[in-house]
């Protein structure tokens, strides 16, 4: 609606991921009855006719309380995401015979029912047509022009994500680190009407030709897999379960209308005079590859599923389904990283249920053969040269490289043989940690940053060093629908010096983040040939520990008629010494350390983990507390000092 309330129509629920959160409505229920005059308290989530969801509060009081009330009450407790969106007073909570509150008898919101974010519609052309852009990326139905971006499940993907868009649709340039300090349309609004107007230049279509050229990062992969034990690093596979009546016929022709759609899938790689190319082919054979087998057969043609990829051979993507019984299959996927990427695999996914269900998909203007040209065009060059310079000023000087205790003696040749070893971050302490981001204008992955940062600085004894963090590199808007490798990766400098607090090292943490957001185009294997990096087999360039942290999304959990469970993972390597993967999740976060099984034991890998969780406890329990003061099971940092070797504790 126009005031910006929403006709609820649909189903309730008491629980429900909004915003790629799992919303417990209980906890919001124990945060409103302490507060003073509340007598009563329901909290639901409802769907609108579009299928939207908001949560919505039901009180009765004692006392003349506002929306504007409640939300600043409960705010302190419970992270953004939980603050309801409306809040309806009533007389007395409906209940049954029973004498419990009748939930379905609840009135859906109405006109002029009070938003817990005190809605404020927008009031110039401009704020208009940012309401329209940030609705497309945080997918909300109701957003005002004081909602703050990050309360609405944003975060620095997706604000990549709104800088894309405002410069397609507004013909802007808005720096991403303005998304995080003017985090509200009517403070972005006036940042951009400020902005000098400029030209959005879409990525130009390409005549059709024999060969086309790589991307950066297609070349360094193509010249990766050629190392010795590199082979199966690049393989992205997963699998997952259906249960349910698949169409095999159905299925099939989906496949070859996705590979038909997005010629990345129907594309090989060779060398010509000395350069390798990409070279696309119009018509193909893809099969899916089918077995019978019982579950407890299946590992082992899981692990053999995952195999070597021919780059001159495309399509570098192999189907399989296992049929365990009539109505459950596994499914299983491994596609090679130089033609896909994470956002990449969610669009294949996405994409593939919709073509299964029969739907048309709206044509692609351009594909990954037109990315990877532009990107070596000279207008793209010449905006890089800027952000070049950034980077060479922040890597300046002697290079660090970060030396962690090790079980065995570093091999001559890198080994891609790894493992991992998992963990998990309960919900509470998700929450402890997002507040903190919260009240100092952070986001989840910079505290997590930070505090991983202090963990390797523990155990190495040093205060300069760099972690690397991969970022999705589709800062151009017209590759939002396309599946390909745009991935980029960041070189972090982080200097985590005892003498300094949590807080300020945040602060510190966040400010390169936000620099380093800003300049997120330049190539990382660019940067690597400007550094003169010394050639050394043994170790990555730059930097051999990486940090990533993934936003789940609304998963896909139905393929048509068929529900989709998940399967355990079997395929492990290392492409790095050591890799901190952070997975959000509805019930917290999810952890694992990607480790090379070369240089570490398991025992030592568990050691890390649980004293990850130590720091981040510290961490929670006060913010302010000085990194040298933050210690690794019961140890302080004198102690830890005087430790020349790190005893194993399990």
């Amino acid at each position: 609606m126009e005031d910006g309330n929403v006709d609820f129509i649909g189903r309730i629920d008491n629980q429900a991921k909004i915003r790629g959160y799992r919303i417990e409505t209980g906890e919001i229920e124990s945060q409103l009855l302490r507060v003073v005059g509340i007598r009563e308290a329901v909290v639901l989530v409802r769907s609108d006719e579009n299928g939207q969801k908001a949560l919505c509060a039901y009180y009765t009081t004692d006392i003349e309380l506002t929306a504007a009330d409640l939300k600043r009450a409960i705010s302190s407790e419970l992270p953004g995401y939980m603050i309801p969106s409306y809040f309806v007073e009533l007389e007395h909570l409906p209940l049954t015979p029973n004498g419990k509150i009748d939930r379905k008898a609840l009135p859906a919101p109405e006109e002029g029912v009070s938003a817990g974010r005190e809605y404020v519609g927008p009031r110039t052309d401009l704020e208009a047509k940012l309401v329209s852009i940030w609705q497309d990326v945080l997918g909300s139905v109701t957003i005002g022009v004081t909602d703050n971006f990050f309360d609405l499940g944003g975060h620095s993907l997706r604000a990549t994500t709104l800088v894309s868009k405002v410069h397609k649709e507004l013909h802007v340039d808005l720096p991403l680190r303005d998304v995080f300090r003017y985090s509200t349309i009517e403070a972005m609004a006036e940042v951009i009407s400020r902005l000098e107007q400029q030209e959005f230049l879409s990525i130009p279509v390409l005549d059709k030709r024999e060969h086309y050229p790589l991307s950066s990062v297609q070349k360094r992969l193509y010249i990766q897999q050629q190392m010795e034990g590199a082979e199966l690093s690049y393989n992205m596979s997963g699998m997952t379960v259906l249960v349910g009546r698949l169409e095999r016929n159905q299925f099939e022709a989906a496949l070859q209308g996705l590979i038909a759609r997005h010629e990345v899938l129907r594309t090989g790689f060779e060398m010509v005079d000395g350069e390798p190319v990409q070279r696309v082919y119009s018509d193909l054979e893809f099969a899916v590859e089918y077995t019978k087998a019982t579950e407890s057969e299946t590992k082992s043609i899981a692990d053999a599923f995952v195999r070597v990829f021919d780059l001159d051979r495309p399509p570098l993507l192999r189907v399989g389904l296992v049929e365990w019984e009539a109505e459950r299959h596994l499914l299983m996927l491994d596609i090679h990283h130089i033609v896909t990427d994470g956002m990449s695999m969610g669009i294949f996914i996405e994409e593939l249920l919709r073509l299964y269900n029969g739907e048309t998909l709206e044509p692609l203007r351009i594909q990954y053969k037109e990315f990877a040209a532009w990107q070596q065009s000279e207008p793209v060059k010449e905006r890089l040269k800027h952000q070049e310079a950034y980077w060479l000023d922040m890597l300046e000087g002697e290079l660090p490289t970060l030396e962690l205790p090790t079980d065995f003696v570093r091999p001559a040749t890198r080994s891609f043989e790894g493992d991992v070893l998992p963990f998990s971050i309960d919900k509470q302490m998700t929450d402890s940690l997002q507040r903190i981001a919260d009240e100092n204008g952070a986001t989840l992955y910079m505290v997590l940053s930070a505090a991983y940062s202090i963990l390797l600085s523990k155990y190495s004894g040093q205060e300069d060093f760099i972690v690397g963090t991969p970022v999705s590199g589709r800062t151009h808007a017209d590759l939002e629908p396309l599946i390909g490798m745009f991935v980029n990766t960041l070189a972090i400098r982080h200097y985590p010096s005892g003498e300094k607090t949590f807080l300020a090292y945040l602060n510190e943490v966040k400010e390169t983040m936000l620099g380093a957001y800003d300049h997120q185009d330049y190539p990382f294997e660019e940067l690597v040939k400007k550094l003169q990096v010394p050639r050394d087999q043994s170790r990555n360039p730059l930097f051999d520990v990486m940090f990533t942290l993934e936003t789940k999304e609304d998963n896909v959990q139905s393929f048509g008629e068929i529900q989709i469970e998940s399967y355990p993972e079997t395929h492990a390597v290392s492409q790095f010494d050591l890799t901190l993967v952070i997975s959000l999740l509805d019930e917290g976060m999810n952890g694992q350390f990607e480790y090379a099984t070369k240089l570490f034991t398991r025992n030592l890998i568990d050691n890390f983990a649980q004293d990850l969780l130590v720091i981040i406890n510290q961490i929670a329990e006060q913010p302010s507390v000085m990194l040298k003061d933050i210690s690794l099971n019961g140890q302080t940092e004198q102690e830890q000092d005087e430790l020349e070797v790190i005893d194993i504790i399990f």
